[in-house]
């Protein structure tokens, strides 16, 4: 009896991945139902035993958005592009706060499911996944807060722009998804083995936010330096975004197509190193 004929006696096969680039999305959507659960799971775990629930969802950006409104819009009056200053911090904490919990929450995946993978068979790639897209919930809520307050400025005749920009809001989500997903899968990959990574992250990603231009716009940048904030693939996004919605910031067709190039690149690297991981990670966690 041959393999083929052998495997036609089951429902279910296991194999080892053969090659690094193997995602086996057809299996992915098999287990659709298991990426609903943990994207269940996470909005229970993470808010379970708390008085105020999901409203955390509105009260994060909004003490965030406010606390920058008083350090950087007041007291150190960085300019805000003539943009009124809750719209102008809103609208970088909604997007940057998506790439950031992304990040974060990936980066560890290995190490926060590593019971549940030594004990069950499923595709691996179903827990990032179900990060990204338990976290695109949260910022639709967060997004959802920020076009009602941009549409009370609207109505108050405020000059505000928005413009045609918006057509590229999908394309911008898909950028902030991807480059925390891949980088994400590149850093869990490395936690298995290099434990210290874990606390790098958590500062680390708060530097790097001062590298983005969330609380500043970037025309504000001296000419010198600004190629070192432009290196930085959320800069681009997040402009984008703000451009979209205020008309403050601008459109860099340049910048954008720098940041599909490293977004893709990422997801790459984050797919090999990730896949190449899975295969042995259960003996160095």
């Amino acid at each position: 009896m041959n393999q083929e004929e052998e495997f036609s006696k089951w429902d279910t096969v296991i194999l080892p991945k053969r090659g690094l680039l193997e995602l086996h999305l057809s299996e992915v959507w098999k287990y659709r139902d298991l990426l609903r659960m943990f994207v269940k799971r996470d909005f229970v775990t993470y808010y379970k035993q708390t008085i105020l629930g999901p409203v955390w969802f509105f009260i994060q950006p909004i003490f965030t958005t406010l606390t920058y409104m008083l350090i950087f819009g007041n007291v150190a009056r960085i300019s805000t592009d003539g943009m009124p200053q809750i719209l102008f911090y809103m609208s970088g904490v909604t997007a940057w706060n998506y790439f950031a919990e992304c990040f974060n929450k990936t980066s560890t995946v290995f190490k926060d499911n590593q019971a549940i993978f030594g004990k069950v068979h499923f595709p691996r790639l179903i827990t990032p996944l179900s990060i990204v897209v338990s976290n695109l919930i949260k910022f639709g809520i967060q997004l959802l807060l920020f076009v009602l307050i941009l549409g009370y400025y609207l109505w108050s005749g405020t000059s505000i722009i928005p413009n045609s920009a918006l057509l590229l809001l999908p394309v911008l989500i898909a950028l902030m998804a991807g480059l925390g997903l891949g980088a994400g899968m590149l850093i869990t990959s490395m936690t298995t083995k290099y434990r210290d990574l874990v606390f790098l992250l958590q500062f680390g990603i708060q530097l790097l936010m001062y590298a983005t231009p969330v609380i500043y716009p970037l025309s504000t940048i001296p000419e010198k330096y600004k190629w070192i904030i432009m290196a930085n693939p959320m800069t681009g996004i997040i402009e984008t975004f703000r451009y979209a919605f205020l008309g403050s910031g601008q459109l860099n067709w340049q910048l954008l197509g720098y940041d599909v190039a490293v977004t893709a690149s990422l997801l790459i690297l984050g797919t090999i190193v990730f896949n190449k991981t899975e295969r042995t990670f259960m003996d160095t966690v």
